[in-house]
């Protein structure tokens, strides 16, 4: 047995027994580093630093206060809160208890936020702050299962009229309960701990359906375990390495990342603060990062922008040096694939040289100067994107995951890396392509199901563990996966928010009188947008009284007031979403969409592959500007 399959398959239970070895391996070792605004309001954050054995000290008081509210194994405990060292206490102090986390985005709102507490059961929600226990104090009656709510942040989130006693705590409350219960018994969470069986449920993320209601993905305690012992495995990262985390907790994506540092044992700087990551990068110098693709997006853009800026001959030097990095780094990945060297012609290589004293420097150290990879995922990075930070010193390494597969199946393998590829299955997971395409997965990674809802677990998990992703993929001969297509009409942002169109072109019939077909582009985008054919009868009526009486169809569509009346029910749609399903800008089409066209099917289901391709250039006007690429 290799000593990869050696480290995997011995590995512990949970992640709880995983914590407990590193502080005890490592306890004086700094763990966390996180900010705390000066005092004054203004000026630079102070960063602060807790080692394992402090960041024990409060995960074993949090998960006590938990055992002294009543929490047995496998009961529920929310937490909505964006990401911040707490978060990452709590959850490791909810493990430790033995009982399970529901996720929980800070943006969602009441309505949502309410469905998922009563669905997976919580009994206990741990609040960022007043905005997030007002959602729950509103929808309290929806609630009964829930009893208990901690706040972390607690100004101006103290008892309110009608609140049961001790309804409401903060979370130092929470800690000194627990520090008065460790008093009298000093063993009670590790004996929780050494009770923790592999099966026993770990944690609940809800996902987005194609229609209605989330599902909640149910990830046992063995998956975070596995993921720890497979991250490691990988070479990727070490004990050395400082890790800024920023991506939302609440996203299996980010919680993935705790996990393989608790078994490495490295640094992880804290802030889910996303105006401040440009800030932080200098200040906090990782040497490793995972980011959506988004992310680099906005890096890109806001480079290409300031050299637009600094004039013309700055503008062309951009151009020049980006062209220049991206043939750099798809010659010197080529040739890494055929010699084992990233060697390039002396040429390139000269050009390379001035591009980067000119350019590709000055964008490492906006990074922080000592970044070595990011890892890309939750959705696809645009592969110029790719090859211009490749080729720029910032290796980019794509992977690719699901909820349903504990986040990390694929990634790209440290130099070997190939961009436009998701990389090589992490050890242990298994894949193969089904004969339509498809990709399936297999192995300690993947989901025990969807909770309470047996049918549709059925539908994606096979009985000899083979779960069906979904995605259309590829595989290379010697193992990398690309994904080229998605089998299911959910879509996904750059930001890797997903998002069911059918939902919001659903709701936006239900507020606009006048439209006829709609249809919602967002995939790999950094927001949607939508194209809209209006009722010809109805927009015509409409059209008759406000001006607009004997014009065309074509015509009317086309007019200001028109586009200004369908703006307004875009915004009215967009109050009702949540943010990242928001429709950012929208086309009304010249024509409504027919059978005749093949845009709909005879029962009159839109064929979304159909009208993308023929108003592929409506889409492009809609996004032009908004990336370099």
């Amino acid at each position: 047995m290799s000593d990869t399959q050696t480290l995997i398959e011995n590995r512990p239970p949970s992640v709880a027994h995983l914590f407990l070895e590193r502080v005890a391996a490592t306890p004086g070792a700094e763990a966390y580093r996180y900010p705390v605004p000066a005092a004054s309001g203004e000026g630079p954050d102070e960063w602060k630093s807790l080692s394992w054995a402090q960041a024990a000290e409060r995960v074993y008081a949090i998960a006590a206060g938990l055992i002294e509210l009543g929490l047995a194994p496998e009961d529920r405990v929310a937490l909505a809160s964006s990401t911040r060292v707490e978060w990452i206490l709590a959850d490791l102090g909810i493990l430790c208890a033995g009982a399970a986390t529901t996720t929980v985005y800070p943006q969602t709102n009441a309505e949502e936020a309410t469905y998922i507490l009563s669905d997976s059961g919580s009994r206990v929600l741990i609040a960022e702050n007043a905005e997030q226990l007002a959602k729950a104090r509103e929808k309290r009656a929806e609630l009964p299962d829930l009893r208990h709510v901690v706040v972390i942040d607690s100004e101006g989130a103290g008892t309110a009229e009608g609140d049961p006693e001790g309804w409401v705590l903060s979370l130092a409350d929470l800690e000194a309960r627990g520090a008065a219960h460790l008093e009298k018994n000093p063993e009670a969470v590790k004996e929780r701990i050494a009770a923790i069986t592999k099966d026993q449920l770990a944690t609940i993320i809800y996902t987005s359906g194609t229609t209605g209601r989330p599902k909640g993905v149910r990830l046992p305690q063995d998956n975070w375990s596995y993921m720890a012992k497979a991250i490691a495995a990988t070479g990727l990262l070490g004990a050395d390495d400082v890790q800024y985390l920023w991506l939302p907790l609440a996203h299996v994506f980010g919680k993935v990342l705790t996990s393989g540092q608790i078994e490495l044992g490295h640094v992880t700087a804290v802030d889910g603060r996303v105006d401040k990551i440009i800030e932080n990068l200098p200040v906090v110098q990782p040497t490793y990062m995972a980011a959506v693709p988004r992310i680099f997006e906005k890096v890109y853009n806001g480079v290409a922008a300031k050299a637009r800026a600094g004039g013309g001959a700055k503008y062309k030097i951009f151009l020049w040096a980006a062209g220049v990095s991206r043939e750099y780094a798809k010659v010197s990945q080529d040739n890494f694939r055929r010699t084992g060297s990233a060697s390039v012609p002396f040429g390139l290589g000269a050009k390379h040289k001035v591009a980067d004293a000119l350019v590709y420097s000055k964008l490492r150290e906006a990074f922080g100067g000592r970044l070595r990879a990011a890892v890309s995922g939750s959705a696809a990075l645009a592969p110029d994107i790719g090859y211009f930070f490749a080729g720029a010193g910032i290796h980019i390494l794509e992977g690719y995951g699901l909820t349903e597969s504990s986040a990390a199946s694929f990634v790209n393998p440290g130099e070997a890396y190939r961009t436009g590829t998701v990389g090589k299955p992490l050890p242990g997971t298994e894949v193969r392509i089904a004969d339509d395409g498809e990709i399936l997965l297999r192995g300690p990674g993947i989901m025990e199901g969807y909770h309470g809802l047996d049918d549709k677990t059925a539908e994606v998990l096979e009985s000899d563990g083979w779960f069906h992703t979904g995605d259309i993929g590829e595989l290379s001969a010697d193992g990398y996966l690309r994904i080229t297509d998605r089998k299911k009409d959910l879509i996904k942002t750059s930001g890797g928010k997903y998002i069911a169109p059918a939902e919001v072109e659903g709701q936006f019939k239900a507020v606009c009188p006048y439209v006829s077909n709609i249809l919602v582009h967002g995939a790999d985008r950094n927001f949607c947008t939508a194209l809209i054919a209006l009722d010809e009868p109805a927009i015509l009526a409409w059209a008759k009284d406000n001006g607009l009486e004997g014009k065309s169809y074509a015509d009317v569509v086309a007019a200001p007031a028109t586009v200004e009346l369908v703006e307004g029910y875009v915004k009215q749609l967009n109050e009702g979403l949540q943010r990242w399903q928001t429709v950012k800008k929208f086309k009304l089409l010249p024509r409504d969409l027919d059978i005749e066209h093949g845009e709909l099917t005879p029962s009159l289901k839109l064929k979304r592959p159909v009208v993308e391709r023929e108003y592929q250039h409506l889409i492009d006007e809609m996004y032009a500007g908004s990336r370099e690429a």
